[in-house]
């Protein structure tokens, strides 16, 4: 004997999970209109989706952070398309896994980031993955998320204010440095710059005296751009990054820079 499925299950099961009405009702049918077990089914099929479409290329995404009283968490979760990347089921799913992570930790949060994701692939229909769980500690924590969720900054202060670390974020958001201090900068580094600028200085034709000093000056500028502390800060070029924070008192101690595509 068949179930006949009311609408108003399959809207009940729906709001519960957000899937498709075609989805819903076919887990209720298969389920015999009992609710408990139609939500296992749609959690089987969420699995089992994602087993198979993770072996596709998950390279768009978005990053999601919470920051309060000297702690900070950063989770990104990576997807296949920018579509879902703006969808609420996949935002959903990681503002849940930053729940997790806030309050239990990043390995608790790993534990649980496949179900949270399992259905979150059930409602998008994409593959989805776990980028990293990061946690910070300091007196100062500024972050900054683009307006897209796929750009986002965070800065560790001893000293200075919110205020300033948020402005600071949002620099570096925008302005993508590489090293914090001259001091972080590698010889292999500095080897590889000179290679990449040897053929511009060379095709110069300038005295060999003159070369090293174009050379010298060519290097200063390029990782003067890549240095934190040296770069302009962008809402006022006159003052470096490096001045900002001694302004306010305070001391730059780590950022860390998160992009997806």
């Amino acid at each position: 004997m068949t179930t006949t499925i009311t609408t108003e299950q399959v809207k009940e099961l729906r709001d519960k999970t957000s899937v498709s009405v075609m989805q819903c009702r076919k887990a209720l049918e298969e389920a015999g209109g009992d609710m408990e077990k139609a939500l296992i089914i749609l959690r089987k099929k969420g699995s089992e989706m994602a087993e198979k479409k993770s072996d596709r290329t998950a390279v768009d995404g978005r990053v999601f952070i919470k920051s309060e009283g000297g702690k900070a968490v950063v989770v990104t979760l990576n997807c296949e398309t920018d579509f879902v990347a703006q969808n609420q089921g996949f935002i959903d799913c990681g503002e849940a896994i930053l729940s997790i992570a806030w309050t239990e930790g990043a390995e608790k949060a790993k534990e649980q980031a496949p179900s949270a994701i399992n259905e979150a692939v059930l409602k998008t229909g994409e593959n989805i993955q776990l980028g990293t769980i990061d946690e910070y500690s300091g007196e100062t924590i500024g972050t900054y998320i683009h307006f897209n969720g796929k750009n986002a900054a965070l800065v560790v202060l001893k000293g200075g204010n919110v205020d300033v670390a948020k402005d600071i974020a949002m620099h570096i958001s925008a302005m993508k440095p590489t090293y914090l201090q001259a001091t972080d900068i590698k010889e292999s580094d500095r080897e590889a710059v000179i290679e990449v600028l040897k053929k511009e200085v060379d095709e110069s034709g300038k005295p060999e005296d003159i070369k090293a000093k174009m050379m010298e000056g060519k290097i200063s500028g390029y990782f003067k751009e890549q240095t934190l502390l040296d770069q302009p800060f962008f809402k006022n070029p006159e003052m470096t990054i490096g001045k900002v924070a001694d302004s306010a008192g305070a001391e730059v101690v780590s950022f860390k820079l998160y992009t997806l595509n």
